[in-house]
């Protein structure tokens, strides 16, 4: 019964995205326009080459980068057996932040240069920096045994790594505005490019989640009773957090923090259906794409011909979301006493 929901469920979704992806490449500077018009592109190869290399990329990734964090969410909040855990949840942000800053004071980059050659050096760096960042919680934490170190160590990285771009930040303040735009996220630069990486990071990430699902199932009845089940756990929590780190470095190098959407989307997916984390990381894929490719769309169209950061939006959505199920929760335990 539940796996044949969460079939509907996953058909669902990616349609509801087929379509929005349809829409991405109607909704450009001026709001929405009719663009699937074959006379008129033959006539305006411009038209085209917006539709092309512009709109569609962007829409696609953004897709894509909803989908590494919220397949990203779905194993954090497995791993530590914690729904508020979040992608970002051992430093990869910090870590990405980090190496963004450095790179800026370090090549002298203008904040308005958006180069390709540029765009991709940025990209770089902030996967490196969120990769090592992952590292460095897992050397302080001396391993995966234990989550709860591992937990806290996540949180103190991700605070003296935090401190250390304000620093740079502070001592370089022409980098300012450049860093403060990869904080609030972005979907502006996509191309085709960034679409591919972060695709083939997606297919490897989702094969090794859903090979890895039966580890999440087992940690959700406790450490021991998985332990007692017979799994290596060491080295299945060390590939969850390879996983984890992967997905989270992907999206974040191409479109900066984007808040929220790793922790919102497996939340939604299990109000809607019930089900083991095989189907949840793959589920919770397709809906953190949905989330951020419609929140890219309303970024885009809300205020053109001008546009809001989508972090921004992301965040301000799924928090109200957050908050509007903490108080029905509430409500609803409060009539159980």
């Amino acid at each position: 019964m539940h796996s044949s929901r969460a079939r509907w469920l996953a058909l669902a979704l990616l349609l509801v995205a087929v379509a929005l992806l349809g829409l991405g490449a109607a909704v450009g500077s001026t709001g929405l326009q009719r663009v699937w018009q074959p006379q008129q592109m033959q006539a305006d190869p411009v038209a085209w080459q917006i539709v092309w290399d512009i709109r569609l990329p962007r829409t696609l990734g953004a897709w894509l980068a909803g989908a590494l964090l919220g397949l990203a969410g779905a194993v954090a909040q497995g791993l530590f057996r914690n729904p508020l855990a979040d992608p970002y949840l051992l430093g990869s942000a910090s870590g990405a932040l980090l190496a963004v800053a450095l790179a800026l004071a370090a090549f002298g980059l203008s904040p308005g240069l958006t180069h390709w050659v540029v765009r991709l050096g940025l990209t770089g760096a902030a996967f490196v920096g969120a990769v090592l960042a992952v590292l460095l919680t897992l050397a302080l934490a001396r391993g995966v045994q234990q989550t709860l170190h591992l937990l806290l160590a996540g949180v103190i990285v991700g605070v003296v790594l935090g401190a250390a771009k304000d620093l740079i930040t502070i001592a370089s303040v022409d980098i300012l505005q450049a860093v403060t735009a990869f904080m609030l996220g972005s979907t502006g630069l996509l191309g085709w490019s960034a679409a591919g990486v972060m695709a083939a990071m997606l297919a490897v990430c989702l094969l090794a989640a859903w090979a890895l699902a039966p580890v999440l199932d087992g940690l959700a009845l406790g450490e021991a009773t998985a332990a007692s089940l017979g799994l290596p756990l060491p080295a299945m929590r060390a590939a969850l957090v390879a996983v984890l780190a992967l997905a989270t470095g992907a999206a974040v190098a191409q479109t900066g923090l984007i808040a929220f959407v790793g922790l919102a989307a497996p939340h939604l997916v299990r109000s809607i259906v019930k089900t083991t984390h095989a189907w949840l990381v793959l589920l919770s894929a397709l809906m953190g794409g949905l989330l951020l490719m419609a929140a890219d769309l309303l970024a885009r169209w809300l205020t053109a011909p001008q546009e809001l950061p989508v972090g921004v939006l992301t965040a301000v959505l799924g928090g109200s979301y957050l908050l509007w199920l903490m108080h029905r929760r509430g409500r609803g335990r409060g009539r159980g006493r």
